[in-house]
């Protein structure tokens, strides 16, 4: 979608405009086109709306005044950045987007650090599928005397009575463990969004 830019009689107000609305750009790149265009027309027309209602004789300092008060890009549109890109996060269920979206609202409360926390645990079973393919003698799930002791890596296993008992199963069960564990986490998360919202 092409939005309209506004015309400028003065080379300086244009200057300012373009300015503002790349900062307005540059703070909006992580998010999905939509939003974007939508952020960046809610400017654009809120700053053309005020420029026609200005009683000001002068365009730039109309201009300026108007910027002022919409405020700095950066620091205004930081939480309405942050809710649309774990709205985004939460819809596509998108890694990428997650970490993103949980890294821009790290400053919106504790909860936030909990679910990156919760993210970065399940890369330890990551790293066990990588684990098992490369020492799979090493690595599963292993006990003793009929006992829970180690999921993960252990040397020497076989002297200490150590019986691995998933075997084969072991990259799979891992596998699956880890996608639930993500669904499940990011469900949680989709709810406590919706939550924040009423």
């Amino acid at each position: 979608m092409k939005i309209e830019q506004i015309k400028f009689k003065q080379e300086a107000s244009k200057r300012v405009y373009n300015d503002y609305m790349k900062r307005v750009k540059k703070v909006t790149n992580s998010l999905s086109k939509e939003s974007q265009d939508d952020i960046y027309m809610e400017i654009n027309s809120h700053i053309f709306e005020a420029i026609q209602q200005s009683t000001e004789g002068n365009e730039i300092d109309a201009l300026l005044d108007i910027i002022e008060k919409l405020g700095s890009p950066e620091e205004v549109l930081k939480p309405l950045v942050a809710d649309k890109k774990l709205e985004q996060a939460t819809t596509t269920f998108n890694p990428i987007h997650i970490l993103k979206a949980l890294a821009l609202n790290f400053t919106n409360g504790f909860s936030y650090i909990i679910f990156f926390v919760s993210y970065l645990l399940l890369l330890g079973f990551v790293f066990l599928i990588f684990a098992k393919i490369l020492h799979p003698n090493e690595t599963g799930l292993f006990l003793k005397d009929g006992q829970f002791k180690v999921l993960g890596i252990s040397s020497g296993t076989e002297q200490d009575g150590f019986t691995e008992v998933l075997g084969s199963w072991f990259i799979p069960a891992m596998f699956f463990i880890t996608l639930f564990f993500y669904m499940l986490i990011t469900f949680t998360l989709k709810v406590k969004k919706h939550l924040n919202k009423k």
